[in-house]
């Protein structure tokens, strides 16, 4: 009995599997300590086959009882289970054990089929060729015999059966015969031929009596009408009176042809006789008419010999003989064997015996090839269980860089970076959903192979790096397990903090990007604010009216007009005005207070403002990142997982990686870039501001430098009388003589006029 070991991979404690006697322990431990309760069959990296034998429900899921039960059947199986911890595709038929002896035997007919060098050992490629051979040469165990694998002479007769009855299919999926589809064909056969023996019994017209009595037929309402209204005539004469159409149906009647055509198929074919002879000359001329007088004609004349008239009695007869061969045709028809009626005769017992022979000489191989199925059962479990087990009841593969586990899917190469995990995912809404409620950045990128494949989603988690820098739409490159190349692009991102610098640093970049829309979204407002004002003035400009040469004088006592309301373009402009006014003082402001302040209280501040910012951004981020978990990532994709699969910073760094340069390569500082712009701009012209546009950024620099020094220098312009007294009182209104320098003139306050009355 193996000793079970138990070991921790990336904080997770997982049993250790190494070879196939420790995963017959393995299997034992309750299921609570497996990593996987369940997976579903897609997205596993192996032999498709491994997994459709291992699903004995056929539900397309693998269950902890299933695989139980897989590694039980292989154990009872091999003796030397060596090949099994190689996982190897080739069974050495010395591994079997007694419990195998119809195994072995099957292996031997196959190795003797092939011609095989070594009798000894047996591959899945020589099974899987065996098997396809015995296919093609119609030995499928079943007793299915298909035309193709019957002699020549009975190709014919068995395509015949074949047509006849619900196809039956063999094992290489042709169509074929068995020996109850024989047997159903000879009881078919049989019954047919005794039906077709009493023919001449019920054709007493001779070869045109299924066309005569298919006449027959055909008139027998209208004649059968007729002969009842003659009993009833006879029975009661005023009845006749009742069969004729009353004088007010003809008169509404006439002039609408559909309503005449109507009312005269309510009349008898003729005037009702109570003896029930019906008297051909006497037919009334309605809708039935004209083929009532071709049967007269052509039917009943030539099979009753009387051309004048026709009886009740000759009629039943008539009509009794023509059912009779209607429904001898009729159950000749619902025979499986109708299309070959006429050829039955030629089959011979014989050759019906022939072909059950070689249908029960195919049955006589199910056993042996019964057994060659379950000697590819064991060959497939031989190679895939260990390395199953390894991906289900434990899963050291998703750690280890040097391994891949079978459900991943690929690597893909996307922004500089190197993502080595991938599940594959069959619906994105219901995985993002899912991985929504994770602290883990998940790509969702849709692989385009470029081999004509259908394209399919893979989730992949993004543990390193920025995910900033990922977008939908990115494109990249996906290898699959394979190596195959394909096209990649990213189609849903589940954003979450990748680092612990960009927790910390996200908030800023979320107070950036609000700050840039509303900045964005006022400067739109204010571009079509501008635009509708410049419309509304200029409107107001063209359509005011023109100024009168001499307006009337105001009457003495009326109060002022009001002030003309701001529009047009001085409205325009004095809001402006008004805006860069305030703009401006809050930069003076701001400048001001800035300016009190020491370097060492900018860097204080700055320094303060960071912590209580990004302190608490920082804690939630180092919270989500230890929280981080990738057992959502295969829920998502149908797994059922016993525990979490938590993932650690080297765990990240293995599933996230940014590879160094090659070993020995030289970094280059020089940017070439710059030399190949000193060549352009040698060559080409350079784009200089025009003299305007530089006499405008000139003016504009020295007015802001202006502005910053206006209050010292007005100040020593006053103090030196290069001002006026009133210059200098409206300049520094605020400045009390005593403040004046030396020498300066003193600043008499005046008292400001009265504002006028609005």
């Amino acid at each position: 009995m193996a000793q079970l070991v138990y070991r921790r991979y990336g904080g997770s404690l997982q049993v250790d599997i190494p070879d196939f006697n420790t995963l017959t322990e393995a299997v034992r431990i309750p299921a609570t300590q497996w990593m996987a309760l369940a997976c579903p069959m897609e997205g596993i990296a192996c032999d498709p086959r491994f997994l459709a034998l291992m699903d004995a429900d056929g539900n397309r899921r693998i269950r902890v009882e299933e695989l139980r039960a897989a590694v039980d059947w292989t154990a009872a199986r091999l003796k030397d289970r060596k090949g099994a911890d190689a996982g190897s595709d080739v069974l050495e038929l010395a591994a079997l054990s007694d419990t195998a002896s119809n195994l072995k035997g099957a292996a031997e007919l196959v190795l003797r089929t092939l011609n095989a060098p070594d009798t000894t050992r047996l591959s899945l490629e020589q099974l899987r060729t065996s098997d396809k051979a015995l296919r093609d040469a119609g030995k499928n165990g079943d007793g299915i015999i298909a035309p193709v694998s019957l002699p020549e002479r009975l190709r014919p007769l068995a395509q015949s059966i074949i047509a006849a009855f619900p196809p039956l299919t063999n094992r290489a999926g042709l169509a074929g015969v068995d020996v109850g589809l024989v047997k159903r064909f000879r009881e078919e056969r049989a019954a047919l031929l005794t039906h077709l023996g009493g023919r001449d019994a019920v054709f007493t017209w001779g070869t045109a009596s299924l066309e005569q009595a298919k006449r027959v037929h055909d008139v027998a309402p209208l004649l059968e009408g007729y002969f009842v209204q003659c009993r009833l005539v006879a029975a009661q004469p005023e009845a006749a009176a009742s069969l004729r159409l009353r004088a007010d149906r003809v008169e509404g009647a006439l002039g609408d042809l559909g309503a005449m055509g109507k009312a005269a198929n309510e009349l008898p074919i003729a005037p009702p006789d109570p003896s029930g002879v019906l008297v051909w000359a006497r037919l009334y001329r309605g809708a039935g008419y004209e083929k009532l007088e071709a049967f007269h004609q052509e039917v009943a004349t030539p099979l009753l010999g009387d051309g004048v008239k026709l009886t009740d009695t000759a009629w039943r007869e008539l009509s009794a003989k023509a059912e009779a061969i209607l429904g001898w045709q009729a159950k000749r028809d619902a025979s499986a064997l109708h299309a070959v009626a006429d050829t039955l005769g030629a089959v011979s017992d014989e050759d019906l015996d022939a072909i059950e022979a070689v249908s029960r000489e195919d049955l006589s191989l199910k056993p042996t090839l019964d057994v060659i199925a379950e000697l590819e059962r064991l060959v497939l479990y031989q190679r895939w269980l260990l390395v199953f087990s390894n991906n289900f009841i434990s899963m050291p593969s998703l750690y280890l860089p040097k391994r891949r586990a079978l459900m991943e899917k690929g690597t893909l190469i996307l922004a500089g970076r190197k993502y080595t995990l991938s599940v594959l995912v069959t619906d994105r809404a219901a995985h993002s959903a899912l991985t929504g409620q994770g602290t883990t950045c998940i790509l969702y990128v849709k692989v385009m192979p470029r081999d004509a494949a259908d394209a399919y989603e893979v989730a992949v988690p993004v543990t390193a790096g920025r995910s900033t820098e990922l977008v939908v739409g990115k494109r990249g490159v996906f290898y699959d397990v394979d190596g195959k190349e394909s096209d990649a692009i990213v189609t849903q991102v589940v954003r979450q903090p990748v680092s612990l610098w960009e927790s910390m640093t996200m908030p800023f970049m979320r107070i950036g990007a609000f700050i840039t829309s509303k900045v964005e979204g006022l400067a739109a407002s204010g571009e079509k604010d501008f635009d509708a004002s410049l419309e509304s003035g200029y409107k107001q400009t063209v359509t005011a009216p023109p100024p009168s040469s001499a307006p009337a004088p105001a009457p003495a006592g009326a109060a002022p007009s009001a002030a003309p309301a701001g529009g047009g373009i001085a409205g325009v402009l004095a809001a402006g005005g008004i805006a860069f006014a305030a703009l401006g003082s809050s930069l003076a402001f701001i400048l001001t207070q800035v300016k009190s302040l020491t370097l060492v209280d900018v860097i204080t501040a700055a320094t303060i403002l960071a912590i209580v910012v990004m302190a608490p951004a920082g804690l939630l981020g180092w919270l989500k990142l230890r929280r981080r978990n990738l057992a959502l990532l295969l829920e998502g994709s149908g797994w059922a997982l016993n525990d979490r699969l938590m993932l650690t910073r080297g765990v990240a760094t293995l599933i996230t990686r940014k590879p160094k340069l090659p070993k020995g390569a030289r970094v280059d500082h020089v940017d070439l870039v710059r030399g190949a712009l000193r060549h352009t701009q040698d060559d080409d012209e350079a784009e200089r501001m025009s003299l305007g546009a530089r006499l405008g950024l000139t003016l504009l620099i020295l007015f802001v430098l202006g502005w910053q020094v206006r209050v010292p220098v007005t100040e020593w312009l006053c103090t030196y009388h290069w001002l006026s007294e009133d210059a200098c009182r409206v300049l520094l209104p605020k400045l009390v003589p005593t403040e004046l320098p030396a020498g300066a003139v003193p600043v008499v306050p005046v008292t400001p006029a009265p504002a006028p009355a609005k």
